[in-house]
């Protein structure tokens, strides 16, 4: 072993080792810097949902939102994952949950993504289900984007009873409801 106060040179890497080539394309200028090119992309996922999302997603094929509720502290939480977040133990009891809430954030979207998007601009919206501890995501439209504001009550608007399916998209956006405003430090803590 050699002693503490050996030398403790560090070898420099190879010249060039970290250095890009230079290009040669012929008639092309190597400073003329690429501004945008297209090119097709896709992600399959594959998701094999647990006990808990699998009640929450079949729930939503017959139009029902289902939460679990904290065994310790009573919070529900929609989507449930079978496990309380705060304490760790198992969340057992079921809870129904109303189709309506309260918008607890937003933003407006001004690029388009996906052939289900809507036309944009959007409201893409964090909706606090009445009842529950954590909001849900959704798409807010029935209203002007310059009159969306947080505290503002909802409902969800289900597609046609054929085309529900145990997925978020059985819930086809919120709308606004005509309900007094919820106050925004209510909201606090249940994003």
């Amino acid at each position: 072993m050699p002693p503490a106060d050996a030398d403790r040179t560090v070898t420099p890497f190879p010249v060039g080792l970290w250095e890009q080539p230079q290009p040669s394309v012929p008639g092309e200028a190597a400073d003329d810097a690429v501004q945008r090119i297209r090119v097709p992309a896709s992600i399959t996922y594959r998701y094999t949902p647990g006990a808990a999302p699998t009640r929450f997603l079949r729930g939503l094929a017959g139009k029902r939102i289902l939460g679990e509720k904290d065994p310790v502290n009573g919070d529900v939480y929609v989507p449930p994952r079978g496990m309380s977040p705060i304490v760790g133990l198992p969340t057992t009891e079921q809870v129904e949950l109303p189709d309506r809430g309260t918008l607890s954030a937003f933003c407006v979207v001004h690029i388009g993504f996906g052939v289900n998007a809507p036309p944009t601009p959007f409201v893409s919206a964090l909706v606090l289900l009445d009842g529950a501890a954590v909001s849900l995501y959704g798409t807010l439209l029935e209203i002007p984007i310059e009159e969306v504001r947080i505290g503002m009550r909802v409902q969800a608007v289900w597609v046609d009873d054929d085309q529900l399916e145990p997925s978020f998209e059985s819930i086809r956006y919120w709308k606004p409801l005509d309900e007094p405003d919820v106050a925004a430090e209510l909201l606090k803590g249940h994003m």
